[in-house]
């Protein structure tokens, strides 16, 4: 915004100190002359001035020694608050440096402030904080964004190809090109709803209304249960009723996430019955939970840490029936830092994950 000229901070300092200076040796001065005038005798040399009293002698040797004394402490609080204003200020100019680094688009510069800590010190570190956080997030939007590009036009390049191929070849198949377009629509589809979703859910512009997300739990496994039965996974859902609150559709959409992620990357489906999820909710004194598990194969601490990176998926499930768009984790995650919860992921002992979700909890209605 525009600004009129105004005084530099290191000038009004050195006006404060110098008038405060003067303050200070104006009330000095004035006790002294009180105190001479109290506690003077009546017969203090009178043979320095015979015919004036002593309170005009006083005045007349008094006055140019208070000038004098007072010209000295002007000069002296000027020159003296404005060296002491720079020192004071040196910190402050190298945190607007930065800002104006900053503003520029260099993000990777630290003002790295030395010294004890203090004001000044404490709101260096503070932006050191906030450019590293700034750094990394703008760095994450970028693989963000690229990764999408990348995840968007490979469905469209495929179409392409397809299109290609059925106008140069008429005699070519077209009900397999037209079912081959609709599968690679709906991925596209599917990968468009989910930015949209992961989007929302990151500006935290949503209602918020009472929820419980024990039945939330419920719903998304129904829904889920003929992909369950499909891979011959069975789904077991038990809990206490999970008071919070939230955008019921945006929980919902984190509920069945986790599910679906888990059936997914379960156990192989030769085997009824082998592969299992399990999906429990708790109450804790101030938050619920959500925890989902399941059966598969044997993740390292390595790889879980990375799951939650948007179009990040293991090695072994990115050709997978059902496989997703590689957001769902990402959107679980964003979802509930969105509702001011927390998101764990840790690999079973046995094989497989387990997925915890702590939101603050609410006292139950009714």
């Amino acid at each position: 915004m525009d600004r009129r000229p105004g005084l530099s901070v290191r000038l009004k300092l050195t006006l404060s100190y110098a008038g405060f200076l003067m303050v200070a040796g104006v009330l000095l001065l004035t006790a002294v002359w009180v105190y001479l005038l109290e506690y003077v005798p009546d017969d203090w040399d009178q043979r320095m001035l015979h015919e004036n009293p002593n309170r005009q002698l006083l005045t007349y040797t008094f006055a140019p020694a208070a000038a004098t004394v007072l010209a000295i402490l002007l000069v002296l609080g000027l020159l003296g608050g404005w060296f002491l204003a720079g020192r004071m200020l040196a910190p402050l100019t190298r945190i607007t440096e930065a800002t104006r680094t900053a503003t520029h688009g260099s993000l990777s510069h630290r003002i790295r402030l030395p010294g004890r800590k203090d004001e000044f010190r404490e709101l260096a570190d503070a932006f050191d904080t906030m450019l590293a956080r700034l750094e990394a997030h703008v760095a994450e939007q970028e693989r963000f964004a690229a990764n999408a590009s990348h995840e968007l036009r490979t469905p469209l390049a495929i179409s392409k190809t397809l299109l290609e191929v059925a106008r140069t070849d008429p005699d070519r198949d077209t009900g397999e090109i037209i079912d081959r377009l609709y599968a690679v629509n709906g991925r596209a589809i599917d990968l468009t709803e989910a930015l949209l979703v992961l989007s929302r859910a990151g500006r935290g512009s949503f209602a918020r209304e009472p929820v419980d997300l024990s039945l939330l739990a419920e719903e998304a496994t129904e829904t889920l249960l003929p992909l369950a039965e499909e891979h011959g996974v069975t789904v077991e859902t038990h809990g206490d009723i999970t008071p919070t609150v939230g955008a019921p559709t945006l929980l919902l959409q984190l509920t069945t996430n986790l599910v679906h992620n888990a059936i997914v990357h379960n156990l192989p489906g030769n085997v009824p019955g082998q592969g299992r999820v399990q999906v429990t909710t708790v109450v804790r004194p101030e938050t619920v939970v959500l925890t989902v598990e399941n059966t598969g194969a044997q993740l390292t601490p390595q790889l879980v840490a990375t799951l939650t990176e948007p179009f990040r998926r293991g090695a072994e499930r990115t050709r997978t029936h059902h496989a997703g768009v590689g957001l769902g984790l990402a959107i679980v995650e964003t979802i509930t830092r969105a509702h001011d919860g927390t998101l764990t992921l840790t690999p079973r002992a046995g094989g497989g994950l387990r997925a915890t979700v702590s939101l603050p909890a609410t006292a139950p209605r009714g």
